[in-house]
């Protein structure tokens, strides 16, 4: 990778110390592994990032299918209810739906199905137009 960045310096000229900060930046992210608390998918995100959710969420990280789905509840609610109001809510419902997918058969969370879903529709060739 370095030899890559001294290539492009070289072409750059004056441009390469910004080229260089931003690369030196970019490996310097510190990333963590969460769990998303309703339905246990796992991310990397940057510690900032997991604090501005968990502040968000009373303390809970949510995945951003979750979070979306919790907002939705909010959304949704024919009276004004609170974040904590709707993110119970959306426990419960996940809980109850994978108690009665359960019994039925073994699924996997919705998540990890959407998350496999995504990856096969990224790794498939696209049609060139």
């Amino acid at each position: 990778m370095e030899r890559e960045i001294s290539q492009i310096m070289a072409i750059l000229g004056s441009e390469s110390h910004t080229l260089t900060s931003t690369v030196k930046i970019v490996n310097q992210v510190e990333v963590e592994c969460v769990k998303c608390y309703s339905c246990g998918f796992t991310e990397e995100c940057t510690p900032a990032y997991i604090s501005k959710v968990c502040q968000r969420y009373q303390g809970k990280w949510l995945c951003g299918l979750c979070a979306e789905a919790v907002k939705d509840e909010v959304v949704r609610s024919k009276r004004r209810i609170t974040i904590e109001e709707a993110l119970n809510r959306h426990i419960n419902f996940y809980k109850e739906f994978r108690s009665s997918s359960a019994r039925l058969n073994k699924t996997e969370p919705p998540i990890v199905a959407m998350s496999k879903i995504l990856r096969r529709s990224l790794d498939s060739p696209r049609p060139h137009l």
